[in-house]
């Protein structure tokens, strides 16, 4: 009796064990993915910071926009968010490359730039559209309203998880 008893206890066990590493697996892959992108790493522990008030998220980080269609191909994030401005490709030449990829073309992608507080002009997302073709979710002036990116991320990403 006690060696029945020792093996349903390990058998126990061992379904035990399974069940706890199949549903870390599930919550893991169920995690919703997003990709920062921009040259200024302060810039991207702000949007990570943001992210990470928002929700649990898989965050994928990229200092150019090439590394960012990269990661975006290798990685189909639920949300990018591009920096305009960044060296090797700017944020504009990024999201076309990326709208180029069929995978990714209905990917939302949340513009982020500096240009009106540098320039003191700024671009909308339907300016974008018309400019390039295609508009991102949103077009966001930095400095970033962290209220706005939290609402953003949230709204896109409870999207995302409805349909």
């Amino acid at each position: 009796i006690i060696g029945k008893g020792l093996h349903f206890a390990a058998f126990f066990y061992i379904l035990l064990g399974v069940e706890i590493k199949l549903r870390r697996g599930f919550t893991e892959m169920t995690k919703k993915k997003i990709l920062i992108a921009d040259d200024e790493q302060d810039a991207v522990e702000f949007v990570k910071t943001v992210a990470e008030e928002a929700g649990d998220f898989e965050i994928f980080e990229a200092n150019d926009g090439n590394q960012a269609v990269e990661l975006a191909k290798k990685e189909h994030p639920d949300l990018i968010i591009l920096d305009v401005h960044m060296p090797k490709k700017d944020g504009f030449n990024a999201f076309c490359d990326i709208r180029k990829v069929p995978e990714l073309q209905d990917t939302p992608v949340v513009m982020l730039t500096g240009v009106a507080a540098e320039f003191g002009f700024s671009f909308s997302k339907e300016d974008m559209g018309n400019f390039l073709g295609s508009e991102p979710i949103e077009f966001l002036d930095k400095p970033v309203n962290p209220i706005r990116l939290q609402q953003v991320i949230e709204e896109v990403l409870s999207a995302e998880a409805s349909s």
